[in-house]
């Protein structure tokens, strides 16, 4: 006679221990799931700090380029940033959205309300006819001020720019 799988005499303990085994390995993978939300949730804001800082640049890069009156093609609003690299005392700060897209003016004093990321940018000493240099910082979230408060992600790049 040939035994099938419910006739081998599994007894009721080896049935429990072996759900007891399943059951402990699915609550370790259960509690592992909290820390990979949350670096996934990290990758995905660093991501985006990634994206703005590349778009700062490449503005920045386009705007050294143009010359005097033509800054107000730059895309958003940047006409104020041309001529910053020789005002290199003062940094000037940007926020964007959740979405990446900029929002508020330039050097504006609080964060707007729809604001998620602050990015600053610092123009280094000496600029010269031939290279300009600039840090820039993104830190997450917006109303958080890296220079009083403790932000909770932040990404940062320097530039040179040649001209």
């Amino acid at each position: 006679m040939k035994r099938t799988f419910f006739n081998r005499g599994f007894s009721l303990v080896e049935v429990v221990l072996a759900l007891g085994v399943a059951a402990f390995c699915l609550i370790a993978v259960m509690g592992l799931l909290p820390v990979a939300i949350n670096v996934q949730k990290a990758s995905v804001q660093q991501s985006k700090a990634n994206s703005i800082i590349s778009q700062i640049a490449s503005d920045l890069r386009a705007d050294v380029r143009l010359p005097p009156g033509q800054a107000s093609k730059a895309q958003g609003d940047w006409s104020n940033l041309h001529g910053h690299w020789a005002q290199v005392a003062t940094p000037d700060v940007l926020y964007f959205t959740n979405d990446a897209k900029q929002t508020g003016s330039l050097n504006q004093g609080t964060a707007p309300s729809d604001a998620a990321f602050r990015a600053t940018i610092i123009y280094l000493l000496p600029p010269t006819t031939t290279t300009s240099l600039a840090n820039i910082k993104v830190t997450w979230p917006a109303p958080v001020d890296p220079a009083t408060g403790v932000p909770a992600g932040s990404a940062e790049n320097f530039i040179a720019v040649n001209r």
